[in-house]
């Protein structure tokens, strides 16, 4: 009976730990669903940071025509377009991944395929999205 269970206990898979430092981490395969979460904390993160930043433009852009054309000048500047840029693509990412979300919360798609799927549809839909408004916003159309 001993040996049954000795036998028994030595089947199982042991749980590996993965330490999981900068180098392995680049030759750690994270799936697609990893990498829309990761992802989607990043973007809220940067959406926080800056809001400050974004309520300013806002009262610059409405407060009088002497701030609109303060407004005008911030948004000018490249290095500040790079900025909005990110957060347009944050609000994008975060917005698409976070109905991502709720629908798995409703168990809709929560199985790996669709999951997998829908992971990709939300990286897919925010990038081309932020490419689109991007070019719009650098004046390319």
């Amino acid at each position: 009976m001993a040996d049954a269970q000795h036998e028994l206990h030595n089947s199982r898979p042991k749980p590996v730990y993965r330490n999981i430092g900068l180098a392995q981490l680049i030759h750690y395969h994270l799936p697609w669903a990893g990498k829309v979460s990761i992802l989607h904390r990043i973007s809220g993160a940067a959406l926080f940071l800056f809001l400050p930043f974004l309520l300013y433009l806002f009262d610059q852009s409405l407060a009088s025509e002497l701030s609109y054309k303060k407004f005008q000048a911030i948004v000018a500047n490249p290095f500040a377009k790079l900025i909005l840029l990110g957060l347009i693509w944050s609000f994008l990412h975060h917005f698409f991944a976070g109905i991502r979300y709720l629908l798995l919360d409703r168990e809709i798609g929560i199985n790996k395929v669709p999951a997998n799927r829908s992971a990709i549809m939300v990286l897919v839909i925010s990038f081309s999205l932020t490419v689109i408004l991007g070019a719009k916003f650098f004046g390319l159309f």
